[in-house]
């Protein structure tokens, strides 16, 4: 539920300023369609309505939510960076356009003439006044445009949620039985009435009864409607004024925005990325329709990330509840002004893309391989959720020095795990690694002193450190590709870790990551390890407790890169 209030503090009002407009344009509807009864069901379920919505409460509730979301949809509308759009947003901004020219008449023969003259404006004196006129078409028409209004707003604001697709062909049908039930009411009432103004005594006795505005009163309201109209008019052609002039400001200034597997274009500045896409024709999801309550226009920023503007909160919580990563971006919430090279996550038939460097970017990193020794032979018998217990507790003892060290975690493998340190450069990778075995070895001392109090035989690990190209990608059928790691420094590493076991030891460390951390290893006495897949020996450091690995280094040259101190 809370997935429908995302979005900015102007999106949450328009949501709930909408909110109650349709609801009151539905009551209103349903009020019209009761004249299929006849006039008493009518007047009855008006009195209700107006008990609440001519209520001091109701009216400014009424009005504030009118004016709220008007205001907001020409202030967004006059900060476009492009008029180009999806059609069903189009026919909506142009639907909304409209309603409130087509509405001043109704307001000011209603509300306003009960209000400075005393008119009783019943369902039968409006439709009396408008039956058979030009006006009575252009009534029946705004009924059409607002209930189709917000019909469009609400289906994408809704449509993210499995039950409104579930019962949408439900939906479909009440949304298209309000209006026909609404016009069927006008239509029997507008006979009914137009049968009763033909004789003259009961035309005396009904404008009686309404209170008739008089002629001077109607020549009144006609000259008020014609100043609102024309208010109304001209703030609409002054956000479009506000719209061309900002146009014509920005369009000296233009960024270049490149798109992987997609064109080169500049855009205007003071744009959002969505609308620079669209200005320029490059097809991209949005279903949303660019309000930031969805995350299918996000892209990954593969070049200038960093020159970005920070994300607002309303972006960072919709980003993070898809844990994207740190450069994916919203196009409908980001204004570029430097160049940027994107990679379209969604493609327009709403498919997920595959991303370029993001998906298959070779980095020079360190690679941690671990394992847990003997395991099957120690949980040979034990029942299943025991090893699992079991698993979990080491993970959650040694892991965290992972993390601390500014590693991750990239996957699993039964009684061990492979981590790799995802940092700005190889010096720091090598760095980061070193202190995350420094940090396992203290963890793993602490928790098998844990297991010894509990009568438990202590866990023996191996570790295998290596460093080297590798390439981070997202492999996998599209949609089902987790992103992870391969190359031959990952079979560098792993191998290094099943050598422990050979030689006795905990700790295996290539000379790539000594020489990466700051170390000059020619003191540093290396083992040289024939490994399968190299064609030469590969020097490596051995260690027999990962624990011991800072004191064990610290007389080497290699001070501007201690290995756990930082």
């Amino acid at each position: 539920m809370r997935d429908l209030w995302r979005g900015t503090w102007a999106t949450r009002i328009r949501i709930a300023s909408g909110l109650v407009l349709m609801l009151y344009a539905l009551l209103h509807f349903i009020n019209i369609g009761l004249g299929l009864f006849g006039p008493a069901a009518m007047d009855a379920f008006q009195d209700g309505r107006q008990a609440i919505t001519r209520s001091y409460a109701g009216t400014v509730l009424i009005y504030g939510a009118l004016l709220a979301h008007a205001g907001l949809a020409l202030w967004r509308l006059s900060l476009r960076g492009t008029l180009r759009m999806p059609v069903w947003e189009a026919v909506q901004t142009i639907l909304g356009l409209l309603i409130p020219l087509a509405l001043v008449s109704h307001i000011v023969f209603t509300r306003l003439a009960h209000d400075f003259h005393g008119v009783n404006d019943r369902y039968d004196y409006l439709i009396g006044l408008i039956w058979g006129t030009e006006d009575g078409w252009l009534q029946s028409i705004l009924l059409l445009i607002v209930w189709v209004h917000g019909c469009i707003g609400l289906h994408f604001w809704l449509s993210g949620q499995a039950w409104w697709r579930r019962n949408l062909p439900l939906l479909t049908g009440f949304a298209t039985l309000v209006p026909s039930f609404a016009l069927a009411g006008f239509l029997i009432e507008g006979r009914r009435i137009t049968a009763e103004l033909t004789d003259a005594a009961s035309r005396d006795t009904l404008r009686a009864q309404w209170n008739w505005p008089s002629g001077e009163a109607f020549g009144a309201l006609i000259g008020v409607a014609g100043a609102i109209w024309w208010v109304v008019a001209g703030t609409l052609l002054m956000a479009l004024v506000v719209f061309v002039a900002r146009k014509i400001a920005v369009k000296r200034r233009s960024v270049r925005i490149s798109y992987v597997d997609g064109p080169e274009i500049n855009a205007s500045k003071g744009t959002t990325l969505l609308e620079m896409s669209r200005s320029n024709g490059v097809p991209h999801t949005s279903l949303c329709g660019g309000r930031g309550r969805c995350t299918t226009c996000r892209v990954i920023i593969e070049e200038g990330a960093n020159l970005l503007h920070p994300p607002s909160s309303a972006e960072d919580r919709s980003l993070r509840a898809v844990n994207a990563p740190p450069n994916a971006r919203l196009t409908c919430q980001i204004r570029p002004t430097d160049p940027l090279t994107v990679f379209r996550v969604f493609q327009p038939d709403g498919k997920r893309g595959r991303a370029h460097a993001s998906q298959g970017k070779e980095q020079e990193l360190a690679v941690l391989f671990l394992d847990i020794r003997g395991f099957t032979s120690r949980t040979s018998g034990q029942l299943p959720y025991d090893v699992v217990f079991l698993l979990n507790r080491f993970f959650d003892a040694v892991v965290p020095a992972v993390t601390a060290a500014g590693g991750t975690v990239d996957k699993y493998l039964g009684d061990g795990f492979l981590a790799l340190f995802e940092t700005r450069d190889a010096p720091d990778s090598a760095r980061a690694a070193l202190r995350a075995v420094q940090g396992i070895g203290d963890r793993l001392e602490a928790f098998n002193a844990t297991l010894e109090s509990e009568g438990s035989p202590p866990i023996a690990i191996g570790i295998g450190v290596h460093l080297g190209d590798v390439v981070i990608g997202e492999i996998g059928a599209t949609g089902n590709a987790p992103r992870t790691l391969i190359g031959d420094t990952v079979n560098t590493a792993s191998r290094l870790e099943s050598k422990t076991k050979e030689l006795s030891v905990q700790l295996l460390i290539s000379e790539a990551v000594l020489r990466a951390a700051g170390y000059d290893t020619s003191d540093i006495e290396l083992k040289p390890l024939e490994l399968r897949g190299l064609d030469h020996p590969l020097p490596a450091f051995a260690l027999t407790t990962s624990s011991g690995l800072t004191k064990a280094l610290a007389g080497f040259p290699g001070n501007d890169a201690p290995a756990a101190a930082e």
